[in-house]
């Protein structure tokens, strides 16, 4: 199957997120495109949310994953990168200004099935802004044709 043009695929990502005392938990299935480039996986698709923001999930073997939250030229754009045990710090542009922010990945898992076309990704990390941290986030992605 030749995945450097694409693919659509079907796309579950389910978030749980621990912010102080408040626990958020988000879940939705929506179309999505595959491509492969390289020795990396490209998962996008779109957010199903008032703001339907792009999202772009690249898995570069089993040991990292990068999450691109938002468009190069839109206002707003998160990018970070998910390294199993490994501290990553990121830019966060906002239409306020850009934050710095860093991921602790204590744990990452990603199977990908052996025709590539399907896989999961899970990740547990703690986002940390400013020194403090801001929350203990979970992310499972599905993906399939």
């Amino acid at each position: 199957m030749d995945l450097s043009h694409g693919i659509p695929v079907r796309v579950q990502m389910e978030t749980w997120v621990s912010q102080d005392e408040h626990q958020e938990h988000h879940q939705f299935d929506e179309p999505g495109q595959l491509v492969k480039l390289g020795d990396a996986l490209y998962v996008r698709y779109v957010e199903p949310t008032e703001d339907h923001m792009p999202v772009t999930v690249k898995i570069k073997g089993d040991n990292a994953v990068e999450l691109t939250r938002g468009s190069a030229d839109g206002d707003t754009r998160l990018h970070m990168q998910f390294i199993a045990e490994k501290e990553v710090t990121a830019q966060y542009r906002t239409p306020y200004g850009v934050i710095p922010v860093t991921t602790i990945t204590p744990r990452m898992d990603v199977v990908i099935e052996d025709n590539q076309a399907s896989g999961q990704v899970y990740v547990e990390y703690r986002l940390i802004a400013d020194n403090q941290p801001i929350g203990d986030y979970r992310m499972r992605l599905i993906f399939g044709a």
